[in-house]
């Protein structure tokens, strides 16, 4: 018998036209692979909609918050339907980036210096020596993410800040941005991203020709090695399953051999033209079909 696949996308999060991308491509490759598809763009009626269609699985194309911080989660936890991608627990450490970089600096993983402050700290004062960086502690895609640099003015005002109460302002860590995909506990390979201007900001993560791809990245065998298996023990110590993508930044500025940082982990990494899984994932000899299909038969409840 064909399963029925609810593919959910779009959704509430600063991310919603990203995961609206994600989900047409996973729907366009499912139907491709023969199963029965019915995209769902995410509402506060999600769960009547499901309910009303009984799909075997949900392939979760969620990104953002109420996607993948473990809400979504809970819901089909619920409704008994299997879904692809990290558990409750998991996905909602993962998001959480303060509590994440608390778990990776345990686990033995160098995480950059920073700390959590109110916003209100921060509207008129450095809070770290320059340059730092500033972030949301719970959105993704760089959503809102500024570097604060040696001469720049302070940019930071409460109305430009709509991502909650509390900021996430960590040392600037020079050097190279690479990024580690994992699935199913195998660690893929690594892309390096240089910028042609700026940061790997939302902006040069999803407009083409922004940002050149190395895949795989330049770095010598033990390091690829290294940051491969830093991946997996991030992976591992969140209790992620199925796809993650750990990112992180490489100091080789004072020579070889240089220095991991990890940055923040990703439980539902995009599923776009421009994402970073699926072309790692197509160097490991593994196409955009087939990864969409070991998910969709890797969907399970629980953790």
């Amino acid at each position: 018998m064909t399963r029925h696949v609810a593919v959910l996308m779009g959704g509430l999060s600063a991310e919603r036209e990203v995961s609206l991308t994600s989900g047409k491509a996973v729907a366009t490759a499912l139907l491709e692979l023969g199963y029965k598809v019915t995209p769902l763009d995410v509402d506060g009626e999600i769960a009547a909609h499901l309910a009303r269609i009984k799909p075997d699985v949900v392939f979760n194309a969620l990104h953002g918050r109420w996607g993948e911080d473990g809400c979504i989660q809970g819901l089909l936890e619920l409704l008994r339907i299997p879904y692809t991608h990290s558990g409750v627990l998991a996905s909602a450490v993962a998001m959480d980036k303060p509590m994440a970089k608390k778990m990776f600096a345990a686990a033995g993983l160098l995480v950059p210096e920073g700390r959590t402050v109110s916003k209100h700290d921060v509207l008129s004062k450095d809070v770290l020596p320059r340059p730092y960086v500033v972030k949301p502690v719970n959105e993704g895609s760089s959503v809102g993410v500024k570097i604060v640099q040696e001469r720049d003015n302070y940019f930071f005002d409460e109305a430009s800040w709509p991502y909650g109460e509390e900021v996430l302002v960590e040392q600037y860590i020079p050097g190279r941005e690479v990024t580690v995909a994992v699935l199913d506990d195998v660690a893929l390979g690594v892309v390096e991203l240089r910028p042609k201007a700026g940061f790997y900001d939302y902006e040069n993560k999803y407009t083409s020709g922004k940002t050149e791809h190395l895949c795989p990245a330049p770095l010598s065998k033990e390091k690829t090695e290294e940051v491969m298996q830093m991946a997996l023990v991030a992976h591992r110590v969140l209790g992620c399953r199925g796809l993650s993508r750990s990112d992180f930044r490489y100091d080789d500025t004072k020579g070889e051999p240089g220095t991991f940082y990890i940055l923040e982990l990703n439980s539902q990494p995009g599923m776009t033209p421009l994402s970073l899984s699926p072309e790692i994932a197509n160097y490991a000899k593994i196409g955009f079909n087939q990864l969409v299909d070991t998910l969709v038969k890797g969907a399970k409840l629980g953790q």
